[in-house]
């Protein structure tokens, strides 16, 4: 032993080859064996990087082969805006707009000859990027602790689970900071969302912090959980959403570790897989019933979230608040184009309608029955940016619901790896190591950024135009191409007003209602 340790010492460099030919040959001869992998068996060894290029398929394009405007979900222009608004950094482009203004639905927002001057506008505590909601949370059925959000730009559900802790940390602290309320996501409310931040608690088909042990949901939990955080402001029950309606969230065993099983109260190691429907309503009688009951007990705002398919749910919800004078405080739509940590492909891709036309056949038809006033109405799908924002507004939002964008502002590069557990940003995975990379406060302070960031550019282009406040907007402030040389008003195109908003002015509306 000693000669052959004394020979490798004295001949590293032809050990090392020996080593990497002995390797090689072991691969060699397992390829050309093995019968599982064709590629492999027919390029033995070289094959392997078929494989490894295909799992860095998504970086090469990002880095090296996509020009800016190619790249789905968000190209790389839209991501140098939220990247350079979250560091604080200059977000402004130069030379021009390198976008196609003819390509049939490309919208245009129309500026006035007078715009509201700046220098007028009302800015709330030193923050001059505060945008309040119009409408009150609540207030229409009179439940006890009403809530009037600080910002009409929000972070959108996203679960502990699906995101590691790190990440949900900077998220709360973000929106913390930029006075934001923070969805929790049909996970349920963790000890990481407890960073001061309000609490939007979405309540899933799993009802996870709020099921017994046969899955069911528990109501004396629930207000449990509600009266021990006041930082629960909202609860939002969740029928579907966009990138996989109809079917429960999906949580991959590798991301089901020790400490979300016992959030969950589901097994460690094995996929955790809500139900696709709730156990505690069948109908839409019984879900207008089940909200009623948890805003009696909880004393909270209640809503529903939901991906627009038929449209018959719609009428005869509407007909049974109609008849009855009860139902969700507040309706979150949201778009076939919103995103998720994983997702069957053709869910992902052919289930759900799209923001804007789910949106436009839910808000009709509770206008044609006089009840889209006594509801908040909540856009949520790939409403990151300003302009995308305004659009959603003219059409009857009232608040704004952001995921992906938040998730890239504390540093997602768009690798598609969420259902995988290998997130090299370290956002959406539970492995400790990548995870290290996501540090809670500096990441935190980026998420305020570009909360802040994105209501100021919101607020410029309110101003722009001639408003005060965003909520202004309206479908003949927008228009739409259809191809070349033709554009139409927004509300044109859509067939329909928004409500009218009876603004004042904006001090009118920086009331908070807290909890007592």
């Amino acid at each position: 032993m000693d000669q052959i340790l004394t020979w490798i010492s004295t001949y590293p460099w032809f050990t090392a080859g020996i080593a990497c030919f002995g390797f090689f040959g072991i691969v060699f001869l397992r390829d050309i064996t093995q019968k599982k992998h064709t590629i492999q068996r027919n390029f033995p060894v070289v094959g392997h990087l078929r494989y490894f290029l295909e799992t860095i398929g998504p970086e090469l394009r990002q880095y090296w082969v996509a020009n800016d405007k190619e790249e789905r979900p968000f190209d790389r222009t839209e991501r140098s805006w939220i990247y350079a608004t979250a560091k604080g950094q200059n977000n402004n482009f130069g030379f021009g707009t390198t976008e196609l203004q003819y390509e049939p639905g490309y919208p245009i927002i129309k500026h006035h000859a007078f715009p509201f001057p700046e220098a007028k506008a009302h800015i709330v505590g030193k923050d001059p990027s505060c945008i309040p909601s119009l409408k009150v949370i609540g207030a229409w059925r009179k439940r006890k602790f009403p809530y009037r959000p600080y910002s009409i730009i929000n972070i959108s559900a996203m679960s502990f689970g699906s995101l590691g802790k790190n990440a949900v940390m900077a998220l709360n602290r973000g929106a913390r900071d930029a006075g934001a309320y923070h969805n929790t996501g049909e996970g349920g409310l963790s000890h990481y969302h407890l960073q001061g931040a309000d609490i939007m608690w979405q309540i899933g088909t799993g009802y996870f912090g709020a099921r017994d042990e046969n899955g069911k949901f528990d109501l004396a939990k629930a207000k449990e959980k509600v009266e021990q955080n006041k930082n629960i402001r909202l609860i939002e029950i969740k029928l579907s959403q966009g990138a996989k309606p109809g079917k429960g969230g999906i949580l991959p065993a590798a991301k089901v570790n020790a400490e979300i099983a016992k959030i969950r109260h589901v097994k460690e190691g094995v996929d955790c897989i809500s139900p696709n429907s709730h156990s505690e309503f069948k109908n839409v009688s019984e879900l207008v019933d089940f909200i009623e009951k948890v805003a009696d007990t909880t004393g909270l705002p209640v809503g529903i979230k939901s991906a627009v398919g038929e449209i018959e749910f719609w009428e005869e919800l509407a007909q049974v608040i109609q008849t009855t004078g009860k139902g969700p405080d507040f309706i979150t739509i949201d778009g076939g184009e919103g995103g998720t940590g994983a997702a069957p492909l053709t869910y992902a891709d052919h289930v759900s309608l799209p923001f804007k036309i789910g949106f436009q056949r839910v808000y009709t038809l509770f206008q044609k029955n006089n009840l889209s006033q006594q509801i908040v109405w909540i856009g949520s799908g790939k409403l990151g940016f300003p302009d995308r924002a305004v659009v959603a507004i003219a059409m009857g939002c009232d608040l704004i619901h952001i995921a992906r964008e938040a998730m890239l502002s504390i540093g997602c590069i768009q690798a598609q790896k969420c259902h995988t557990d290998h997130c090299p940003a370290g956002v959406a995975t539970q492995n400790w190591w990548l995870q290290r990379g996501v540090d809670p406060e500096i990441k935190g302070k980026r998420a305020t950024k570009y909360l802040q960031g994105f209501r100021k550019e919101l607020l410029s282009l309110a101003h722009s135009c001639g408003y005060e406040h965003p909520l202004q907007f309206t479908g003949k402030d927008i228009e739409i191409s259809l191809g070349m040389n033709r554009y139409q008003p927004l509300e044109d195109l859509l067939g329909y007003k928004r409500d009218p908003i009876a603004f004042t002015k904006f001090a009118d509306y920086t009331d908070f209602p807290g909890r007592n």
